[in-house]
């Protein structure tokens, strides 16, 4: 209900900010016994910029993924990826393929962001429908990017003091 205007203020927020590296990657997820794929963009900092669900892992999808991401944040510095060939493929036609960056651990990054939402996923004893797994990915990202505070960067009293303030700008975009 309050995702959308979550997920408002936080990309405002982060087109203030310069988002020179994305890292991108996608997730298999099974929903009703059929394979569909989760694809995900994080920016440098940790910050889950985007998710979107497809029933193929091709080069048309990863145009509409990256379209869509570039739309709303503008054109980054450098894309790290896997070795897929369809991110290739897909930065070839849309002019970037110098933005491409791969390697063995340059995307860890993205892939222990997975680890959160296959928590949640295995708490809610998966998904049934491909609405459902977009709906939940989107508020996920946006509740995640705004209550994770990144604990081993600070002290237990700024730690405390971020923490106090995101729970009461929760609260208040709940009671709005």
């Amino acid at each position: 209900m309050f995702a959308a205007e979550t997920r408002r203020k936080r990309t405002d927020k982060l087109r203030a900010f310069s988002n020179w590296r994305w890292h991108v990657d996608e997730v298999f997820v099974k929903i009703n016994g059929e394979r569909h794929y989760l694809w995900r963009a994080v920016d440098h900092e940790g910050e889950v910029l985007e998710a979107i669900v497809t029933k193929r892992r091709n080069k048309r999808a990863a145009l509409k993924f990256l379209r869509k991401l570039m739309r709303r944040y503008g054109r980054p510095q450098q894309i790290v990826t896997d070795r897929l060939a369809s991110y290739r493929a897909a930065l070839r036609e849309l002019g970037g393929s110098d933005l491409q960056s791969t390697g063995r651990w340059l995307n860890n990054r993205v892939e222990n962001s997975h680890l959160p939402l296959r928590r949640r996923e295995r708490a809610m004893l998966r998904f049934r429908r491909m609405r459902n797994l977009q709906t939940f990915a989107a508020v996920h990202a946006s509740v995640h990017n705004h209550f994770n505070q990144e604990r081993s960067l600070s002290s237990r009293n700024i730690f405390k003091v971020n923490r106090t303030a995101a729970l009461e700008e929760w609260r208040q975009l709940c009671s709005a």
